[in-house]
């Protein structure tokens, strides 16, 4: 479904097919992908004046787009498209998506510019630019039949001005089209030209038109199965009272002391993120055997950060990455450029965290403290965009509780919920800074006496699990995971992680026997051994908590009950490694 050309019409150009080859899933190239083909049909027959798709990120929701524009061009439903995007870099890269589909869009205007060049049949802008002068935009939007691209449309609510500039200015318009490829936040602020109704809670939720998500889009081979890889470790840290506290990443602590051994764990200084930048950079070597271009990004919560982590990566590379600040000119220019290049690392400031295109990108190292849903999907969304068969995102994170949950549930698909304020900031950060800025109030009100600022003092990293479609998967041995090819299917991805854990059990076993390691309790429960089982099983609870759903202490009773041992006593050698080798298996059962 292409539109057509009227060559006495100077303005209409000819609408190609937004089906590029080079941004299409395997498979699909040249036709639409089967979801932009229902999604247009749906479309095209009801014709509505506002149209919502939500649809995973890297499942081509600018190609849908665009051939909706093409469309309604051709059919002389509108005759000016106007984009408008988070951010400078993504006007950039709709304009040259727009180009190549035949519409020709300039990412150069700004209110204060009045009329475009009649090259230009339409315009890119910022929610930004538009909250700045919504009154240029209305009287634009007035003058013709315009169809309006709200591109990632849930930032229209991250404040009150950008809502309401998106009203105002668009109100007026022919057609709305609005997209989103992540779960939307909780707030009050209501998203402009989105339908709203009360869920079983009686919470209102936004209605979308269409949904295609994650799970779907795996299925259609559109997007990458991602490899969870998490690294726990020992941190050791200082609270702003003096303490000196000490804890390992990924055991049941307070939600204060996970945020601070996660800090910890962060800090340039420390070794957990050389160790970790070091086993990603390894895994990054298998994947380019297969993808000699895949490259790889690190997300860094701040520049100082993202700074030191570069300078971790060159030397256990020999090779500078790209550094790309948020508040830098040049920043779409290093994207552009280690897009087209064959480099190995990039390290980002959230700027990278949505809608950028970098389809090369395999690996990832998620080091930054922002932990909200919204934010973790659109992070994760940047390496599953799918180029072949075979290719498998590979994802290295902090063995914290919150983003195992995030990773485990990436297959569900969510809804914009009027729920929680977000302050009113012009920022499309808000939310998450929001939060970050409660988290820092209540760590200072916690503290009775003025003390010391939050310091870390130390981290080591050590290999925890993998994550892989919603399963877990444990081994003595890094590499195991490390060095898997770059290139297997879904199910010979689990089938290999399915063997290797079982070989890692068996040598496990063996060992055992070779030593002629007693099994009585005396001689081996010594304090470190047994803190080693509790937080080996705790670990695995947890992991078995977020697949399931089901609670920690209901998961611990049915391991009493089935491996044996008296649930008011505490747990000897033998007990914990029978209940660990238990949920062990049930998670094998349960991926089988």
């Amino acid at each position: 479904m292409t539109g057509g050309h009227d060559p006495a019409d100077p303005h209409l150009t000819p609408a190609l097919t937004p089906a590029w080859p080079e941004r299409a899933a395997w498979g699909t190239a040249p036709s639409l992908r089967a979801w932009q083909t229902a999604a247009m049909k749906d479309y095209l027959e009801r014709m509505p004046r506002d149209f919502l798709a939500v649809a995973t990120p890297g499942a081509g929701k600018t190609t849908f787009a665009l051939s909706v524009a093409s469309e309604l061009i051709g059919r002389r439903v509108v005759d000016r498209v106007v984009v408008v995007a988070p951010t400078e870099h993504l006007k950039l890269q709709w304009a040259e998506a727009a180009a190549r589909a035949g519409i020709p869009i300039d990412p150069t205007y700004s209110a204060g510019k009045g009329k475009i060049s009649s090259d230009f049949l339409g315009i890119a802008v910022t929610y930004a630019g538009v909250a700045v002068n919504p009154l240029a935009l209305r009287i634009r939007t007035e003058r013709f039949k315009t169809l309006v691209i709200l591109d990632e449309v849930h930032h229209a609510g991250d404040a009150l001005a950008w809502g309401e500039g998106v009203r105002e200015a668009f109100e007026p318009a022919a057609k709305r089209l609005a997209l989103t490829g992540t779960p939307f936040r909780s707030d009050v602020n209501p998203i402009p030209f989105v339908s709203y109704a009360p869920g079983t809670d009686g919470v209102p939720r936004s209605l979308a038109d269409y949904t295609y998500g994650y799970a779907h889009a795996l299925s259609d081979h559109v997007v990458r199965p991602v490899l969870f890889l998490a690294y726990s470790g020992e941190m050791s840290w200082r609270t702003r009272a003096g303490d000196e506290i000490a804890a390992r990443l990924g055991e049941p602590l307070t939600k204060d002391m996970t945020n601070q051994a996660l800090r910890t764990a962060l800090d340039p200084a420390g070794s957990w993120i050389p160790t970790v930048l070091a086993a990603a950079d390894k895994r990054l070597s298998e994947v380019r055997r297969h993808v000699p271009d895949a490259g790889g990004m690190v997300i860094a919560s701040d520049q100082d950060s993202a700074r030191a982590y570069a300078k971790s990566l060159r030397a256990i590379t020999g090779e500078a990455p790209t550094v790309v600040l948020s508040d830098e000119k040049a920043a779409s220019k290093k994207i552009t450029e280690f897009t087209s290049s064959d480099k190995r690392w990039m390290v980002a400031v959230r700027m990278v965290s949505e809608g950028v295109d970098v389809p090369r990108l395999a690996v990832g190292v998620f080091a930054t403290t922002i932990s909200t849903p919204l934010f973790f999907a659109q992070a994760i969304g940047r390496f599953v965009r799918a180029r072949s068969r075979g290719e498998t995102a590979s994802i290295f994170l902090p063995s914290v509780p919150v983003l195992l949950g995030h990773a485990s549930e990436m297959e569900l698909e969510r809804d914009h919920v009027l729920g929680r304020r977000v302050i009113d900031e012009t920022d499309i950060y808000a939310a998450e800074n929001d939060l970050l800025a409660q988290a820092a109030a209540g760590e200072a009100a916690s503290s009775e006496l003025e003390g010391l600022p939050f310091e870390a003092l130390g981290s080591e990293a050590t290999f925890d699990h993998v994550l892989f479609e919603g399963d877990q998967y444990g081994s003595e041995e890094e590499m195991d995971f490390l060095g898997i090819p770059g290139l297997l299917e879904p199910s010979q991805m689990k089938e290999l992680l399915q063997q290797r854990q079982a070989d890692s059990a068996k040598a496990q076993k063996a060992r055992r026997v070779a030593t002629g390691e007693p099994d009585t309790v005396a001689q081996v429960s010594t304090h470190e051994q047994l803190a080693v089982l509790r937080r080996e099983l705790n670990g695995l609870v947890a992991a078995w908590h977020h697949r399931t759903g089901q609670a920690h202490g209901i998961t611990h009773a049915a391991l009493r009950k089935e491996a044996g041992g008296p649930a008011a006593a505490i747990a000897n050698a033998d007990q914990l490694r029978a209940r660990i080798d238990l949920v062990r298996e049930w998670a094998v059962r349960k991926s089988g």
